[in-house]
């Protein structure tokens, strides 16, 4: 009888310590909860608009209609265009980059094309690795260039016949982040 007591006794005790154990008995731990108005961000911009561009031969004398030039080596011809350009942020920065033109029959050695010139709305020529930045109306006018050589060391007849795609000059607004060194990285 000892032991069926004994038994009752340790089975009373361990169901008591499950109870408080399970039921959220004195084991809690206390917690609490504040916060604050950090307030809110507003994410910034970046956009191109481009208007119709312009030909020219040497890059004096307009050409009216491209797809009627007969370009010879020695030719000269540049594509200038306007850009509305838009950035907003704080630490916002763009390039402009000339996209592939490669739609050519022409032999890459006998095409040269130049870095584009970049002149902001004074028209003065914005030069090297040419970063724009937010502007206080957020938009901006540049007037982009693209010079592309036909050499004149073409040998012989090489190239005659061949095409140039131009309708593809375009141009792309790339963000640029300065890293920690002040070097311009794109991501």
């Amino acid at each position: 009888m000892k032991n069926s007591t004994l038994i009752k006794g340790t089975a009373a005790i361990a169901v008591g310590a499950a109870l408080l154990l399970g039921g959220g008995g004195t084991l809690a731990a206390w917690n609490q909860e504040a916060s604050a108005d950090a307030g809110q961000i507003v994410a910034g911009d970046l956009g191109l608009q481009a208007q119709t561009g312009v030909w020219t031969d040497g890059g004096t004398q307009q050409i009216a209609d491209i797809t009627k030039y007969r370009v010879v080596p020695g030719d000269k011809l540049t594509f200038t265009q306007t850009l509305t350009v838009k950035l907003r942020g704080d630490k916002m920065a763009a390039q402009i980059k000339l996209n592939d033109v490669i739609a050519s029959t022409f032999s890459k050695s006998n095409v040269q094309i130049d870095p584009i010139t970049i002149k902001n709305a004074a028209g003065e020529t914005v030069i090297d690795n040419p970063i724009l930045k937010p502007v206080a109306n957020d938009t901006q006018t540049v007037t982009v260039s693209t010079t592309f050589h036909f050499l004149s060391t073409t040998p012989g007849l090489e190239n005659v016949n061949a095409t140039y795609d131009l309708s593809k000059v375009s141009y792309t607004l790339q963000q640029v982040i300065t890293g920690k060194d002040g070097l311009v990285v794109t991501p």
